[in-house]
């Protein structure tokens, strides 16, 4: 007769140092104000300040009767992504390899893979507080009605947040300073800034330009909550492409990047 054996388990002693850097990770990005305020309050302030705006909250028949605030709202959530990914998260990471953090982590019990993944978990739960905040302001402050799917609403901003975070671990991957990371993830932002809607929505732009900016993962994401926002399903071919995105970006943070 023969016997299965589960999976062995963690080592107590690993979850536990696991759990004390995701502490002390939390202790320390509280203590960045910046931070915190690009990624959860600057959507929410820039809704704010759009929606004052009384033209913006007039139904236009060009957008099918909605106002421009409603598109504004997920351009919002995917702001506080973009942030999250593309500028914080590679500045950090960068950082902590610049100062040999990481080199001393790996002659420890610590795995130098904890503190990554406690910046992750940190900069996750920093951009579900950003969507939430940004929704309700939306909705509290402008009428914005909530997302008539949410369920695919989440699976767009799961799917994206996963391609934001490998931008960033690319990022990181290819600066040898945080100064080279600062620089890259500034020229990286503004393009993802504008796929993803922040200077013009997708959804009023031209066709060939809405064309183009949706094959990329932010531009896919935009017309993915657009449509989930409105309560449809994310086409498949827009999953498709921001999980693309995402495997090409991980595939090349993991295999660039280096712990010194």
């Amino acid at each position: 007769m023969t016997t299965t054996t589960a999976p062995d388990a963690a080592p107590p002693a690993a979850q536990a140092a696991a759990r004390a850097v995701l502490r002390a990770e939390a202790r320390l990005f509280r203590r960045e104000p910046g931070a915190l305020f690009w990624i959860v309050a600057f959507p929410s302030l820039l809704v704010t300040v759009l929606g004052l705006i009384p033209g913006f909250r007039e139904p236009e028949a060009s957008l099918g009767g909605l106002r421009v605030i409603d598109l504004y709202v997920p351009v919002a959530v995917l702001l506080s992504i973009v942030v999250a990914g593309v500028q914080t998260l590679p500045a950090v990471l960068t950082g902590y390899r610049e100062r040999g953090i990481l080199r001393r982590l790996s002659v420890t019990p610590v795995d130098p893979k904890a503190l990554i993944g406690a910046q992750l978990v940190l900069h996750g739960v920093a951009v579900l507080a950003a969507i939430v905040l940004a929704l309700a302001v939306g909705r509290i402050a402008f009428g914005v009605p909530l997302p008539g799917q949410p369920f695919g609403y989440a699976l767009a901003v799961v799917f994206t947040a996963l391609a934001g975070t490998a931008a960033g671990g690319t990022i990181a991957a290819l600066s040898r300073t945080s100064k080279a990371a600062q620089t890259i993830g500034t020229v990286a932002f503004f393009p993802a800034m504008f796929s993803a809607g922040v200077y013009l929505p997708v959804q009023t732009m031209p066709d060939t330009l809405r064309q183009v900016v949706e094959l990329t993962p932010f531009g896919a994401a935009s017309q993915a909550l657009h449509d989930t926002a409105g309560g449809g399903w994310p086409q498949w071919w827009q999953l498709l492409v921001i999980a693309l995105w995402a495997g090409a970006l991980w595939a090349a943070a993991v295999r660039w990047f280096r712990w010194e």
